[in-house]
């Protein structure tokens, strides 16, 4: 049975959850394949708990510095627009 979206949700919304759950997912799954060894036991070895949680943390600043980068590099192509629009208003005007 397939989920219904509610009409009134923002298609914006919607990305940004998709979005946001397959950033999660991805991460589950590459720190179990890199920190999950040990399948002869129900428990959690003190190794992969202590690797998976190295391998979020390190995911989580790569994804945070990730986005500051592109952040800076927005805000420098936003800057570059003006100026060129800057500068083809003042040619028309010359």
């Amino acid at each position: 049975m397939a989920m219904q979206i509610p009409t009134n949700v923002d298609p914006e919304q919607i990305k940004s959850v998709r979005d946001f759950v397959a950033s999660y997912n991805k991460l589950i799954e590459t720190c179990f394949i890199d920190c999950i060894n040990e399948f002869t036991t129900r428990d959690v070895q003190a190794k992969e708990e202590t690797c998976a949680l190295n391998c979020m943390e390190k995911y989580l600043k790569m994804n945070q510095r990730m986005s500051q980068r592109f952040e800076e590099f927005q805000m420098l192509a936003n800057e570059n627009v003006l100026a060129a629009q800057k500068k083809l208003s003042e040619d028309k005007k010359s």
